[in-house]
């Protein structure tokens, strides 16, 4: 029997060492029910990734930096005339195929999660929209804007996370799909919500009532809008201030989340749980590009719940669970494990080692056909 010196080596080295290399072949994006589709961005282009993201004072005050590891994608800067980054080019970067085949859905089942694309919160960022009557720049008829026929986001829209979870292969419908038909959402078992900051009512009853969302972004749910087919506009009903300034959200929900939408460099975040999901407390668009443990929390059970397994795992709570459901929670199939790993739960259990490092630690060990 392998000893437990030796699984402390494994441990150090997981911690020193990138063990998990990443990678998938790039398919085309699924899309369900919708016209919008991310072929119209053929080169994966994130526009106004850096810049012009000035539509909240807050956002256009603040800067971040990448962290100095290198991202899951590459990321090739395109420049305006005065030499500023005006976008950026996301593709996948072939040596990280193992990883994007681990952490995206080709061997999982699409069809169970899907994102929403926050097409209404483009509309309401675009060019005349809402912004500028907040901005005092016009009247009320900027309140009534036409929905993009494509899409074309930016930082505003989440386009990050849009475009990574696309290139995942992850399925997406739009806010549209879900006005038009409210029980579309029932076709699935996890609901990724974006940045959908403007929504129709009907659509905030939908996913409000699903019992399994992620709220990958703050601000989502926050202000109130009519969709009107027949011209092919929505306009703000209320939030954000309108029609009187005491109106935050326009909902009054009381899960809104909006005071973690400035922190854009994430560097601490975490899920916390709300009645219905769990919810990010900061706006990822920047850490996706890194943060791995952020696109393996998507695939399986809710981020915290790892934690109540191993406490269950270890016999501290009245529930129970097996060797082979713990392992699944770490998407490996399997029911061995050596006695000495309970070591590592009860370190994990104790916050001495991260939900991350424990997950890695499991995986490390089934590559070497010690976890079987």
């Amino acid at each position: 029997m392998i000893s437990l010196r030796i699984c402390i080596v494994f441990v150090a080295i997981l911690l020193f060492c990138s063990l998990v290399s990443g990678n998938l072949v790039f398919a085309q994006p699924i899309s369900n029910n919708t016209q919008y589709n991310f072929d119209t961005l053929p080169k994966q282009t994130v526009t106004n990734y850096y810049s012009n993201v000035t539509a909240s004072p807050f956002w256009s005050a603040q800067t971040t930096n990448f962290p100095p590891t290198k991202p899951h994608f590459t990321l090739t800067p395109v420049y305006d005339d005065n030499g500023k980054v005006k976008s950026l080019v996301l593709a996948l970067r072939p040596e990280l195929k193992e990883f994007y085949q681990e952490v995206g859905l080709s061997k999982y089942k699409p069809q169970d999660t899907v994102f929403v694309y926050p097409i209404f919160t483009q509309a309401a960022y675009g060019q005349n929209g809402f912004y500028n009557y907040f901005k005092k720049k016009c009247d009320a008829v900027c309140l009534t804007v036409n929905i993009p026929t494509q899409i074309k986001g930016d930082f505003t829209s989440s386009i990050g996370a849009a475009l990574v979870l696309t290139m995942l292969n992850y399925p997406h419908i739009t806010d549209i799909d879900i006005d038009k038909n409210p029980d579309i959402l029932k076709k699935y078992d996890r609901i990724i919500l974006l940045h959908n900051e403007y929504v129709t009512y009907k659509e905030f009853q939908a996913i409000t009532s699903h019992p399994n969302v992620v709220y990958l972004y703050p601000n989502a749910l926050y202000a109130e809008v009519n969709a009107n087919y027949d011209t092919n506009t929505i306009s703000l009903v209320k939030g954000h201030g309108y029609p009187i300034p005491s109106i935050g959200n326009g909902f009054g929900w009381k899960y809104d989340d909006s005071r973690f939408e400035y922190d854009i460099s994430c560097a601490d975040w975490k899920f916390y749980k709300i009645n219905n999901g769990i919810m990010m407390n900061c706006y990822p668009d920047y850490q996706i590009l890194y943060d791995d443990s952020i696109v393996r929390a998507l695939q399986g059970k809710d981020v915290g719940d790892m934690k109540n397994d191993i406490n269950e795992w270890l016999g501290n709570s009245t529930e129970s669970i097996s060797n082979k459901e713990l392992l699944g929670d770490a998407g490996i199939e399997a029911h061995f494990m050596p006695t000495w790993f309970i070591k590592l739960g009860y370190w994990f259990a104790n916050e001495k080692i991260t939900e991350n490092e424990f997950v890695n630690s499991i995986k490390y060990l089934y590559e070497k056909n010690i976890i079987r």
